[in-house]
């Protein structure tokens, strides 16, 4: 049973019984919430400030070992840049005892050396050789202009025999480009001798492709001299010739297609080390291979191809 509380009236000078008022009740509601909420802050405070979870101790950890590292990053670097500096000038030594001449630069066709001393030529003779300079490119333009008018007279007519234009290895950038035809420092014998191909550096097995449709006409396989070689008739009486190859996949008659895969890269014979001896005849003449990649080259590509294979010193066979 529900006890009634009774309260002493003073103006009625009697008791009444005890109620409770809406406002008196929303008064204490709010006061307990009021003390509720501070409560919960007060223990959110305190547990943020002076209890850590395991994530944040982590991440605290993490903070210190990242400001001690910080500390050493500077001397690191400089480490790192002394070895990287160390390793350019073992690389560049390596290359001049290898082909007796500098390491390529990132771009060696790029360099504007001639217009260093511009600021202190007089305006009158730069406007001359500009106009000399002009006047010969004229001169030369015309003589390209009248080149391409012959050969597309010579494509049209249909009697018009190219010859092999691709290179026979894939994906070469210049840096990989060795000497050319020419006088050059043989690597054995430390003498100039004629050297009738172009050595193409790249890994022992790399794939040999033909360069374009013919027949094979020798497979030579020796462990002296010029190696494994491989030679293949073309149309126009063209002969690609391939030396120091490791693996032969053609034989004397087959014919080739453009593209296929005809050997692989070697090192047999007389050779420095793995790469490829390029040789294009025409008519029995050896002719300079680099001459017969610009069609399959970009024409920055081949400017450098061309200074590397005329600059470097030493031959590789």
């Amino acid at each position: 049973m529900r006890r009634k509380i009774y309260t002493f009236d003073a103006a009625a000078m009697g008791m009444r019984k005890f109620t409770h008022s809406v406002w008196s009740v929303l008064r204490v509601v709010l006061g307990v919430l009021l003390v509720s909420v501070s409560l919960f802050i007060l223990f959110y405070l305190i547990t943020s400030l002076f209890v850590s979870t395991d994530t944040e101790k982590l991440l605290r950890t993490e903070n210190k070992m990242y400001e001690k590292a910080y500390a050493e990053l500077p001397q690191r670097q400089k480490l790192l840049e002394d070895a990287v500096a160390v390793l350019q000038q073992k690389d560049s030594r390596i290359y001049e005892e290898v082909f007796h001449t500098k390491a390529p630069e990132m771009d060696p066709v790029s360099r504007l050396d001639f217009a260093f001393g511009a600021d202190t030529i007089p305006d009158a003779k730069i406007v001359t050789y500009t106009t000399r300079k002009a006047d010969a490119l004229l001169g030369v333009a015309s003589e390209v202009d009248a080149s391409f008018e012959r050969i597309y007279r010579m494509l049209g007519s249909g009697n018009a025999i190219i010859p092999p234009m691709t290179m026979p290895v894939s994906d070469v950038s210049y840096p990989q480009v060795g000497a050319s035809a020419g006088m050059h420092l043989n690597p054995f014998y430390k003498v100039d001798v004629e050297h009738h191909g172009l050595d193409v550096i790249v890994p022992q097995g790399t794939p040999v492709k033909a360069p374009d449709d013919g027949t094979v006409t020798e497979v030579v396989r020796a462990s002296k001299g010029d190696g494994n070689v491989l030679s293949i008739q073309h149309a126009g009486d063209y002969t690609t010739r391939y030396l120091h190859l490791g693996e032969i996949y053609v034989s004397v008659g087959q014919k080739v297609r453009k593209g296929s895969r005809i050997a692989s890269v070697g090192m047999s014979g007389n050779s420095y080390a793995p790469h490829l001896h390029y040789e294009v005849l025409k008519e029995g003449q050896y002719c300079n291979p680099v001459d017969f990649l610009f069609g399959s080259i970009a024409p920055k590509d081949y400017a450098n191809i061309l200074f590397m294979s005329i600059n470097t010193r030493q031959s590789m066979d």
